[in-house]
């Protein structure tokens, strides 16, 4: 209900009533109530002026498709998804864009007259969010990525397809970062690829990489331990936090104190919806818009 509250409370206050003519979007995720999503997108709304709103849904995963084919049947146009649906989704739905294919995940779909259409724009907004945050690409770098669910497994294949030297992967279930390790070798020829199990190996190779990226939800909660220990970060190193609620983690505090330069997830979220809208709509919205209601939400919450 909170979901649903947020999005008929900014229709009627800030764009206009919801009348019989209102687009519907929406974010569904399991938990849901940290998403900023509906600020952006609203916001991008209210400036274009359009009639449309974008909602948020707490979704069970085991409930996920019988939510979205309800969905299209009560005329929405699009839905992004967030943890942990994206793999859901990418096994479930029929149709998937090549994004999704090259993801291993789905976080965007589309509504059309042939059904549901399942996009990945997490690849294209780490990507943009990287360049604006580093100044530069990741070809030839060295890569850690610890979590390979949804994002992490995507943002794994995405790396290994933009030339990267080396990458190493990290996850509590060591037989999934192994599949995501296959997946990436399959996908590039000659790529080195690892897998730390061990404490110590884990340690190692993140200290080794030249980015890290923290692709678990520790770090949403105040209490949660360190995805990383202090000794896995140095100077000269990158490390990105796909976590944008706290804006700094204590991971981003220990990686920033130790020397490394750091960058949370919210400027990838901007561009995942930036992309997600231009998929739902065929035009580019207004993106300084949507960027100052994520500070702004942000600030205010």
């Amino acid at each position: 209900m909170v979901g649903i509250g947020y999005g008929i409370y900014s229709a009627m206050t800030d764009l206009w009533t919801i009348d019989g003519h209102t687009r519907p979007f929406a974010v569904l995720g399991h938990p849901v109530g940290h998403t900023l999503s509906p600020a952006m997108h609203n916001a991008a709304f209210r400036a274009l002026k359009w009639n449309a709103v974008y909602l948020a849904f707490d979704v069970v995963p085991e409930r996920l498709m019988d939510v979205l084919n309800a969905m299209a049947a009560m005329g929405f146009e699009g839905v992004n998804l967030t943890i942990p649906l994206k793999e859901v989704a990418f096994k479930c739905l029929e149709r998937l864009d090549e994004s999704a294919r090259q993801a291993g995940s789905v976080n965007t779909v589309r509504f059309d007259r042939d059904g549901l259409m399942g996009y990945s724009t997490d690849g294209y907004g780490f990507l943009r969010a990287y360049s604006e945050a580093f100044g530069q690409s990741l070809h030839g770098a060295s890569v850690f990525i610890m979590g390979v669910g949804g994002a992490g497994r995507a943002l794994a294949l995405v790396c290994a397809r933009e030339g990267i030297a080396r990458l190493v992967l990290a996850d509590v279930d060591v037989d999934r970062a192994r599949r995501v390790a296959h997946e990436a070798r399959s996908a590039v020829s000659g790529l080195v690829v690892g897998v730390a199990q061990t404490s110590d190996e884990v340690i190692a190779r993140a200290r080794e990489a030249d980015l890290i990226i923290q692709a678990t939800p520790l770090g949403l909660q105040a209490d949660d331990p360190l995805p990383l220990p202090p000794s896995s970060f140095r100077s000269s190193q990158k490390v990105f936090d796909l976590i944008y609620r706290p804006p700094e983690t204590a991971m981003l505090r220990v990686a920033r104190a130790a020397g490394a330069r750091t960058a949370n997830g919210l400027d990838m979220l901007l561009y995942q919806g930036v992309r997600s809208f231009e998929i739902w709509n065929g035009v580019k919205p207004p993106v300084e818009v949507m960027r100052a209601a994520l500070h702004q939400t942000l600030a205010t919450s």
